[in-house]
């Protein structure tokens, strides 16, 4: 059986815009991974009668009922009595969490005393089953009544978190006999319209196996998952697609199942046994930041100068004033300048050098905003690449952090 889930996340902060909903986002991904189908998010503030409504909204159009928030211990907390009475099931103390919430305030919280409305956690659905919180006070629960399965988990993300990996993903995986296996194919330099369009024909005749493109920031993720009786089963199903498609994008693909570009970057310096040192400009130590982000960089990554202005340029690199006067600190010489000095200057085998207008205003020289040059120097040779990045000042500057990504990746391959 293929089931349908609607999530419903509560409360009033997230209507307001106060707070983003990314346990949604957390719930949704979840799923997909299980082969749940997700057709409806619903946010409802902290109101009895609009919960209601969106609870029968819900039964109406749904297998599976997730909600998130509203488990609190205050008067406006309402998930539990709403989904209880929607569904004609009392709320019955249970004595084993209400001594673990007073055990959380003895133990975590010494200096605070427990309110009685606290115990108000403790009140769940007859015949629920109890999902413990290991970082709060709240449990969640799951029943199944007329036919649907219903869900409630804590909104602080960190515990809606923790208890869908411990207790939600288990518990959905025991409603069907097959198991959902997935890769995830990374793809720099090419967008989704295009990654779409090479592999249209293979992606319409695909039921199970499946496989969908997903845009991301700068670049493009491809999903490719089974559904069978077993992991092997589902590998085996999964292997021809993956070599064709891979056969297909060749060398954009940086990587299979793995988390990031940089990522992918730390991973072959290491393998390599490369050292790597940066000097950046407009891009102010964001592609410094995305490498070390990664555990263990320190081994292959040495660090970095953020030389932002010309003058930084000159006294912290060493870049030679009459070049960026002769051909402007955006430029190819000036890139290539700051890869060569801050390689020598930190003793690495491989330095980056960028430079460019993130903008919004050109630059003295009339270069128009998006005009990146980034250089790739090694004891060996030296490579520049100029770019023409689009939209806001972020997206530039996160464009080049991840083109320079892409260019060690490259050379290291």
């Amino acid at each position: 059986m293929t089931y349908t889930a609607e999530i419903i996340a509560v409360g009033t902060e997230l209507l307001l815009g106060g707070i983003a909903n990314t346990d949604a986002q957390d719930v949704s991904r979840s799923l997909s991974e299980l082969g749940i189908n997700v057709f409806f998010h619903t946010v409802v503030g902290d109101n009895p009668r609009r919960m209601k409504q969106a609870v029968k909204i819900a039964k109406s159009r749904a297998d599976i009922i997730i909600t998130t928030g509203g488990l609190g211990p205050t008067f406006d907390d309402v998930t539990k009595e709403t989904l209880a009475e929607a569904f004609g099931k009392k709320l019955i103390t249970n004595e084993a969490e209400a001594d673990k919430i007073r055990s959380f305030f003895e133990k975590r919280l010494p200096h605070m005393k427990m309110t009685e409305n606290n115990l108000r956690q403790a009140e769940l659905p007859e015949g629920c089953i109890v999902f413990d919180n290991g970082v709060g006070t709240a449990p969640g629960c799951a029943f199944e009544a007329e036919g649907k399965h219903v869900i409630m988990l804590p909104g602080p993300p960190r515990e809606c978190r923790a208890m869908l990996k411990s207790c939600v993903v288990p518990y959905l995986k025991k409603l069907s006999k097959a198991e959902i296996h997935s890769h995830n194919i990374h793809i720099f330099g090419l967008g989704e319209s295009a990654v779409e369009e090479k592999l249209r024909p293979i992606m319409e005749c695909m039921k199970n196996p499946s496989l969908a493109p997903y845009a991301k920031d700068g670049e493009v993720m491809l999903r490719l998952t089974a559904k069978a009786a077993s992991k092997h089963e589902a590998e085996e199903m999964m292997s021809p697609i993956l070599e064709q498609v891979c056969n297909m994008l060749g060398d954009i693909i940086y990587g299979i199942d793995t988390d990031s570009l940089e990522n992918t970057v730390i991973g072959l310096l290491k393998e390599k046994k490369q050292t790597l040192a940066t000097a950046e400009s407009c891009t102010g130590g964001l592609l410094s930041k995305r490498l070390t982000d990664i555990p263990g960089a320190s081994k292959v990554y040495i660090g970095g100068i953020v030389a932002y202005n010309e003058k930084s340029k000159v006294e912290l690199l060493g870049v030679d004033e009459k070049l960026i006067n002769k051909y402007g600190a955006v430029s190819r010489e000036v890139a290539l300048a700051m890869a060569t000095a801050v390689r020598s200057k930190l003793d690495a085998d491989i330095g980056v050098g960028i430079t460019g207008i993130a903008g919004p205003d050109s630059d003295s020289s009339g270069q128009e905003p998006g005009t990146v040059f980034i250089a790739v120097s090694t004891r060996e040779a030296d490579i520049c690449n100029q770019l023409k990045l689009y939209y806001d000042r972020e997206r530039i500057r996160i464009g080049a952090s991840l083109n320079a990504l892409d260019m060690i990746r490259r050379l290291l391959k």
